[in-house]
């Protein structure tokens, strides 16, 4: 008879088989790619030319999160983190708050407006490459934050509309028209109109269309945004090169409570770089399941330890940076069965094997007496 230990091979081996009819395909994600046109100051004449990189996994992250806020919570789809190498690239090239705030509406006035429901994330509506005022606005003010300006957003609800409010020192000096802000907490929050084309004379700080110069609004402090993202957009005022990353599970197939190593490499061998892991379950949101750093040869390995039983789709993704774009690993699947279903198979398994013995014992017993009786000479008998 079988061991305990050769049925349960056994039976791994059954859900093997029976899970290639189940398992997501294995497939490498892509990359989105924008390239936005920037001058050194809102009556500057110096050129620049932004590239933004996002991986296809941080698109799906955000995608798969909720989109429904409570109220006029907009400040939860407000993502810093995720935005900040934008930020962090504007501020090369500005070196004050007013320049830096009208750097970020020059980039907004060159998405498409479209009208859009329900409300996106930032990263949504970079890869999406189109929106309208909410969105835009939401964009607006994760890069503002990211650069570390005191913003709020302003929600005009009889006009349906929405600015950013951004806070300055001291009023606007590029402003071609009257100033337009709103108090709140004792502070000046210059009108920020996000909407627009023409980038190289769009609206600026403080500017507002005619119509909505006297406007209410109703003003939405950033108490809500996200703190920290899984991963980041890539940016550089250069074409951005290629990378790649692999990944590998240690085995398809574990027992629950036992520990699963994920292990890869990134191309360039860079280290120090952060590689996120996601998963996902069942159609679940994506989640992050871990945050590692390369090694000097850009190679990065994490232990999952007890991941509770399930099928799993995991991946791994670097976000990239001013040199290299950022890349997504191929999706692997991992199938975790609880160790009961591994004794009630395993007892299944034996069953099985045992009925088999038996079947083909008889069997053998039956063909014997066949050929026993077949040589028989009938003619010897009367």
């Amino acid at each position: 008879m079988l061991s305990v230990a050769r049925h349960q091979k056994v039976f791994l081996a059954f859900l093997l088989v029976s899970s290639l009819f189940v398992l997501p395909s294995v497939c490498l994600a892509d990359s989105y790619e924008y390239s936005y046109e920037l001058l050194d100051s809102p009556n500057g004449s110096t050129p620049y030319n932004l590239t933004i990189s996002i991986t296809e996994t941080l698109y799906e992250y955000y995608v798969s999160q909720s989109h429904r806020p409570q109220g006029n919570d907009f400040s939860k789809y407000v993502t810093p983190d995720a935005v900040k190498p934008i930020a962090d690239d504007l501020w090369k090239i500005y070196n004050n708050e007013e320049d830096f705030a009208n750097g970020v509406l020059m980039l907004m006035h060159q998405i498409p407006y479209v009208e859009s429901d329900p409300q996106k994330y930032a990263v949504e509506t970079l890869v999406d490459n189109e929106g309208d005022c909410d969105l835009f606005s939401i964009l607006a003010a994760s890069i503002m934050k990211a650069g570390g300006l005191d913003v709020v957003l302003l929600l005009l609800e009889q006009q349906e509309h929405m600015w950013v409010g951004v806070h300055l020192s001291e009023s606007p000096k590029d402003a071609r028209t009257q100033v337009y802000f709103y108090r709140y907490d004792e502070k000046k929050y210059y009108v920020a109109e996000t909407t627009g084309g023409k980038w190289e004379i769009g609206w600026r700080v403080g500017e507002c269309p005619e119509i909505l110069q006297s406007a209410g609004a109703t003003v939405i402090p950033l108490t809500n945004y996200e703190r920290s993202a899984p991963g980041q957009v890539a940016s550089s005022y250069t074409t951005p090169i290629s990378s790649e990353i692999y990944m590998s599970l240690s085995t398809d197939f574990v027992v629950a409570q036992e520990g699963v190593e994920i292990t890869g490499s990134v191309l360039p061998s860079l280290a120090g770089e952060n590689v996120t892991l996601y998963v996902s379950s069942g159609g679940s949101p994506l989640v992050m399941l871990a945050s590692v750093l390369t090694d000097s040869n850009g190679e990065y390995s994490y232990i999952w330890e007890s991941p509770a039983s399930g099928v799993y789709s995991i991946r791994a993704t670097w976000s990239g940076d001013e040199v290299y774009s950022g890349a997504d690993s191929s999706t692997f699947s991992l199938v975790v069965i609880s160790s009961e279903f591994v004794i009630i198979g395993g007892v299944l398994a034996a069953f099985i094997v045992i009925l088999i013995i038996v079947t083909l014992s008889t069997r053998k017993k039956v063909d014997k007496e066949q050929e026993t009786f077949e040589d028989w000479d009938f003619a010897d008998y009367p």
